[in-house]
């Protein structure tokens, strides 16, 4: 018989710091990550609910000194093209974020979705195809806090291009990538996001989030 986990009061006060504390890091330490912390993160990553139980995500290590510089070539392009968007102090602002922490982070993690999988056939998919990449970004959020609780860092790099980062990872077409991962000990802890201290966004209150119907 299964025995029902005991989640205390205790417990459900460190979760939630864990939920405050979980930020999205750019400034990594150059520390070594274990194969077998990162193979204990993508267990726990495993562990996601997916949509007919179908496991969509498929994670990518990319290891090589080769693949990691046509990464960052890859970032370096499309962060340009981006800044191209934005005029005035926007811009200004723009160019001096830091959103990636590509050439420090000792892990380099690509986290496709496969969307030609037989598994799960086919169920929760027929109105709403789209759940295949919920299922990888609730993998995705796993991984994140499980290495938050463990001291390590996740960054989630989102300017690139996906198709020519397919291409150079060879990688399936039926893959759609749907995050990059940048992963390590951070080289500071922070509570408050880092947009948000660069001022470039602030967080809303929730009561203007919630609508009753």
């Amino acid at each position: 018989m299964t025995v029902k986990p005991d989640f205390d009061s205790d417990f459900q006060d460190k979760l939630s710091d864990l939920f405050k504390w979980r930020r999205d890091v750019r400034h990594f330490l150059p520390d070594p990550i274990s194969p077998e912390e990162v193979l204990e993160l993508l267990e726990e990553a495993n562990l996601a609910p997916s949509v007919g139980l179908s496991q969509p995500w498929r994670f990518v290590l990319v290891e090589t000194q080769e693949k990691r510089q046509k990464v960052i070539a890859n970032f370096e392009n499309a962060n340009s093209h981006a800044l191209n968007d934005y005029s005035g102090d926007k811009a200004k602002l723009y160019s001096q974020l830091k959103l990636a922490g590509l050439k420090e982070a000792p892990v380099h993690l690509a986290v496709f979705c496969d969307e030609g999988t037989e598994k799960g056939a086919g169920l929760g998919r027929r109105t709403m195809p789209e759940m295949l990449r919920y299922s990888v970004v609730t993998s995705i959020q796993l991984l994140w806090l499980a290495a938050r609780a463990k001291g390590i860092g996740v960054g989630w790099v989102s300017i690139m291009d996906p198709e020519k980062l397919k291409q150079d990872l060879a990688i399936s077409e039926e893959w759609q990538l749907v995050g990059y991962l940048c992963v390590g000990k951070p080289k500071q802890e922070e509570i408050t996001p880092e947009l948000e201290r660069a001022g470039w966004e602030s967080r809303e209150e929730l009561e203007k989030l919630v609508f009753r119907r």
